[in-house]
């Protein structure tokens, strides 16, 4: 009997820690757009506002498993050359700072890459730059690549390439592995210099010599069912659970979501952290109900 009771607890232990990708409370870093200032340059001007509702998202996932130490770089309006916000309001860091303010992340760890950019560009090179075999980083990738790629170069500027052998970037998207926002002919408004374009994350990959790990899940959006995935489009039904909770951090979130200018229910970027710390990447607006249960906190 004794036997089986362990045989059985180790079982439990293994269910645990069969996050996705192999994550066991390993560090994790995260790059978003969500700029909403226009970027006059470009014939998209401002960013998928699928982030001002997804950033609330991944970050509740994070603080409900209580694992807000682990996250140690979050940046965000990460449109490299894009304008910073005056007189647009700035949806991402009204986000931010709510998810601050209710789960008590460090402050320290979030940036704004209009204004910071090179806070924050070097913030992130320190923290891939220490990664090793027993100490990996988890980039969770969402946004285009620019920024990562020149904390990339960076890196290996620093003659710490090595170190990118232990960094695992994590996507769900062909649209941010490939955007362009600068050097794309078909939505740059003035043509741009070679010197001046960006790059994509196959390019960042290549880059670092192919020692970066990179995995891209299944897309997160799921339209074709609200009951599926991260993205139910106009029907709000599968969230209203989310609209009156007892938590009110869990309503904030929900107020969030709907800041969508188009009232698209879209939080598909969260999808990738819920597989990183839950191994599922088959999530729904009904399991992330019953995975915030009565509350964050």
């Amino acid at each position: 009997m004794k036997t089986l009771i362990t045989i059985c607890l180790l079982f439990v232990a293994n269910i645990a820690f069969a996050t996705g990708w192999n994550y066991n409370n390993n560090r994790i870093a995260i790059s978003a757009d969500g700029n909403n200032q226009p970027d006059k340059l470009h014939f998209w001007p401002r960013a998928d506002p699928d982030d001002w509702g997804a950033t609330p998202a991944t970050l509740a996932i994070i603080a409900k498993l209580k694992r807000q130490h682990n996250l140690v770089h979050f940046s965000y309006n990460n449109f490299i050359d894009s304008a910073a916000h005056t007189t647009a309001i700035n949806e991402m860091a009204v986000g931010i700072q709510g998810a601050i303010k209710h789960w008590h992340y460090d402050n320290a760890n979030f940036f704004d890459v209009t204004t910071h950019y090179k806070h924050a560009l070097n913030h992130l090179v320190k923290v891939i730059e220490v990664s090793t075999k027993d100490d990996p980083l988890y980039f969770v990738h969402m946004g285009p690549a620019e920024f990562f790629y020149r904390a990339v170069k960076q890196v290996i500027a620093h003659g710490k390439i090595d170190s990118l052998a232990h960094v695992y970037v994590l996507s769900h998207s062909g649209y941010n592995d490939n955007h362009l926002r600068r050097g794309d002919s078909q939505y740059d408004k003035n043509p741009v210099p070679d010197s001046e374009k960006h790059h994509t994350l196959p390019q960042a990959i290549k880059l670092s010599g192919d020692r970066i790990q990179y995995r891209r899940i299944k897309d997160q959006n799921g339209q074709w069912d609200p009951n599926l995935l991260w993205n139910s489009k106009q029907d709000w039904s599968v969230w209203q659970w989310m609209k009156n909770h007892s938590d009110e951090s869990v309503s904030w979130m929900y107020q969030r979501m709907q800041r969508h200018p188009d009232q698209v229910a879209d939080i598909s970027d969260a999808g990738m952290v819920y597989f990183l710390l839950l191994g599922d990447e088959n999530g729904s607006p009904e399991k992330f109900k019953h995975f915030i249960g009565q509350g964050i906190n």
